[in-house]
């Protein structure tokens, strides 16, 4: 079945309410810190409260003693006997050397490198009593100078050693593109456009903070671990293969319902290992809920990179090179797929949606004495498009263009096509996308909007941001060769009942996105079956065939077809017991809407009497067939997949305060096929606000003295709420990927990656008049206001050209 014919099924495209929302919402999900185990002992870690200092000591006496108290662990047990975190992307420099991998231990050696590391582990009978015992362990330090900024990192002038392993703290240099050919294509430009930029640091917080409880079975020498995750199987593999040196099937992890993860909890964590070592040391269940200030201390960071980007052009304004050196923050470890980010995942994606002949990227990774920087919700993809937005702005506003016409002369039209930083894109229509969002966010009224705006002493202005991603982490082989050290496939179980209902078992774990009631469609639709006849079970590796997980907006155009293949060979099987049935060929056997016909004939018998016969199976040829109606299929793609849009944002700026008003913000997608509209939706809204979360408040700030974390709470570090945002409008328009058979692209990262851009270039915009040059996220009103103040002391005036959009938009001078 095509992409085509599988859109037009029942279910598709229909915008059910969420199956899974009902237990939500009267509280009877399941979470991790829901579950109790017999003869459960809590732990609490000891934490360093040093961003860099050598450990003399770490006395446990007085703390053994205290009530409750069942035992304490620290780096002096665990040295030597099992391995470090792992990371799960090996990236080679570029004369072929790998790069720095030094050890990432579970309990802190000898050194501790960031504020927050784990340096031991008590374990008592209550949570209280753990707590008195952790305040009781006294921990003796030598406290080094301590190395934060990546800019730092990068100048080499601090003469600080994170690592023995990489002196200079540097983990790798990579390149991608053709040098000789960007610098000649320079030499000859007719215009550079250069800019340089801050893609500043987040801290993920999802609503449910990590959580997990690790179990040990003398009876059957098995491990349990319960743990708040986005892909247990993953979490098994890198913990039994590269950790612990456990068998795989002697150790099971389930994820239960999770609270959100935006990336966070894709890891494998040193609190996760813990838990489950120690459960077998001390033969109790020992369960871990992490604290808020935990969270901020010690879940994967995201973005912090320093970026340095320049545009080559002709005379008109088309594209004729780019090059980019950024330098990444990969904090004080690698973690799992931490140097994935900003090289796989980012530079790739540096040609967005223009036909750029030529780029080339030079990426510095470097470690500090910070918490590690991992994917973050959109993983790579934002920080791209965040650089080649808002330079694309640039450029029009140096070239006196508007913003939509130097992104029309520059878009991508015809496909396949291959990008010169190794992606090759399936299909789009990026002009359609951007004539749309002009179309919705009324562009053509924007000048009276900005003259009410100047009425009440305020400034408007308008930004653009056309993003492109890849989505689906694929082909394995692909992958591979660039330094994945796993597969990226999924694996889907369809079970289908005696009655014809139906179980799915899918390697793609739901925290959010909708899961139980997507995949129902989509199996619903193949099967002609009610969407309520269909129950999907994941998060534990357990009951499912092994699977990635979830992750890069992957779930349905990776998983899905996981499914979908797996119901071809359902199919293929039912239709030769509906053949026996109705003593027909195989290949005369139709199915659709649930039925299975006769070619030429009015002989047709309902898929749950196929259901039945293929469990109770007289007169059955079960020399021909077995019994039972249950299939498992792989899928590993062929290709990414490139959902693209265009956002329009408009803001207003009070002179007085540098406050920032999110007054319009339009966004236009192109998913590919959608199953659930307002599934779909509600993604984008969560992108969105987090999107402008980073671009209007968001910035996590260590000390650059002492490394401690200046933004550890809500009190410091600002999160976005309901009231900062106006009614966003949608809409999307659809070219369905031509790989996959749903058609599907993915949708869970969009807002987040085209939604910064946008709101900064409407920043800018707004500011020109005032001579502020440049901006970089957060636009916080204290900082903006401070940029008005430096701004030039005569208003610049905005160009304007003749066009009703350039008219309308103001550009920051050049």
């Amino acid at each position: 079945m095509g992409a085509s014919d599988f859109a037009k099924l029942p279910h598709i495209g229909e915008a059910l309410r969420r199956k899974e929302d009902y237990r939500f919402l009267t509280g009877a999900g399941n979470y991790t810190d829901d579950v109790t185990m017999a003869a459960q002992s809590h732990a609490i870690f000891v934490r360093s409260p040093h961003a860099h200092a050598t450990i003399r000591s770490v006395d446990t006496a007085e703390a053994l003693k205290m009530p409750g108290v069942i035992g304490i662990f620290s780096g002096k047990d665990i040295e030597g006997k099992m391995g470090g975190l792992p990371c799960g992307w090996l990236i080679h420099n570029p004369d072929g050397t790998p790069m720095k991998e030094p050890l990432h231990p579970i309990l802190a050696i000898k050194k501790v490198r960031y504020v927050g590391d784990h340096v031991a582990m008590v374990v008592a009978e209550t949570v209280e009593q753990a707590k008195n015992a952790a305040e009781a362990v006294v921990v003796d330090y030598d406290v080094h100078t301590a190395l934060v900024g990546v800019a730092d990192a990068a100048r080499k002038q601090s003469g600080v050693t994170i690592h023995d392993e990489a002196p200079d703290n540097q983990c790798y240099k990579w390149t991608l593109g053709d040098k000789a050919g960007v610098d000649a294509a320079f030499a000859n430009a007719a215009h550079v456009t250069k800019l340089d930029l801050v893609n500043n640091r987040l801290i993920p917080n999802p609503i449910e903070p990590r959580v997990a409880i690790g179990n040990y079975s003398r009876a059957t020498e098995e491990y349990v671990l319960y743990v708040s995750n986005q892909n247990p199987h993953v979490e098994r593999l890198l913990m039994t293969a590269f950790v612990l040196g456990l068998p795989e099937h002697k150790v099971r992890v389930i994820a239960p319902d999770v609270g959100g993860g935006f990336g966070s909890k894709i890891y494998l964590y040193a609190e996760d290992v813990c838990l489950t070592w120690a459960a077998k040391q001390l033969n109790r269940s020992i369960k871990w809920t992490g604290e808020r200030s935990e969270c901020f201390l010690s879940d994967a960071h995201g973005r912090d990179h320093v970026s340095h980007a320049e545009m080559a052009m002709d005379k008109d304004g088309k594209f004729l090179a780019m090059r980019v050196h950024t330098d990444a923050n990969l904090g004080a470890y690698l973690s799992t797929f931490s140097t994935a980010i900003p090289t796989i995942l980012y530079a790739t994606l540096l040609a967005g949606q223009y036909a750029t002949p030529q780029i080339y990227v030079e990426v510095d990774a470097w470690f500090t004495n910070t918490a590690p920087v991992d994917a973050y919700r959109g993983a790579g993809r934002p920080e791209a498009t965040y650089l080649v937005e808002r330079l694309v702005s640039r450029c029009a506003w140096e070239l006196n263009l508007p913003q939509d016409e130097i992104r029309r002369r520059n878009f991508i039209t015809s496909f396949p096509y291959q990008t010169p930083v190794a992606l090759q894109y399936d299909t789009g229509d990026f002009p359609a996308l951007l004539d749309r969002a002009n179309e919705l966010a009324e562009v053509s009224g924007l000048a009276a909007r900005k003259a009410e705006s100047e009425k009440k002493g305020k400034l408007r202005g308008i930004g653009y941001s056309s993003y492109i991603e890849a989505c689906g982490l694929a082909p394995s082989n692909v992958a591979g060769a660039l330094g994945a050290r796993a597969g990226l496939f999924e694996a889907g179980e369809v079970r289908v009942h005696p009655t014809g209902s139906v179980t799915v078992f899918t390697g793609s774990h739901s925290h959010g996105q909708g899961h139980e009631t997507t995949f129902a469609q989509l199996v619903a639709a193949r099967l002609g079956i009610p969407v309520e006849n269909v129950d999907i079970v994941h998060g534990d590796t357990g009951r499912v065939p092994f699977g990635m997980g979830t992750y890069g907006s992957r779930s349905l155009s990776v998983g899905g077809t996981a499914i979908m293949k797996a119901l071809d060979k359902i199919e293929t099987k039912a239709k030769k017991i509906a053949a026996h049935l109705m003593e027909a060929s195989d290949a005369d056997i139709e199915f659709a809407n649930g039925e299975f016909t006769v070619k030429g004939t009015d002989k047709k018998i309902p898929f749950g009497q196929v259901a039945l016969t293929a469990y109770v199976p007289h007169n059955y040829p079960l020399d021909k067939l077995e019994p039972g109606l249950n299939e498992t299929a792989f899928y590993d793609p062929t290709n990414f997949t490139y959902p693209a849009g265009t956002y329009i944002c408009e803001v207003e700026i009070d002179k007085g305060t540098g406050e920032v008003t999110i007054d319009r913000f339009t966004a236009v997608d192109d998913f590919g096929t959608i199953i659930n509209p307002m599934i779909v939706e509600g993604q984008v809204h969560g992108g969105i606000v987090q999107g402008i979360g980073q671009a209007l408040m968001e910035n996590c700030v260590y000390d650059n003295e002492t490394g401690q974390l200046l933004t550890g709470s809500f009190m410091d570090y600002a999160m976005p709420r309901a009231q900062d945002f106006p009614n966003f409008k949608l809409d999307t328009l659809s070219t369905p990927c031509t790989h996959n058979p749903i058609g599907s692209k993915g949708c869970g990262e969009a807002g987040a990656i085209g939604s910064p851009p946008a709101v900064i270039n409407a920043v800018l915009d707004a500011l020109a008049p005032l001579g502020v040059k440049d901006f970089d996220m957060p636009a916080s009103p204290h900082r903006v206001w401070e940029a008005m103040q430096k701004g030039a002391t005569t208003p610049t005036q905005q160009p304007q050209t003749p066009s009703l959009a350039a008219s309308t938009q103001g550009r920051p001078p050049v």
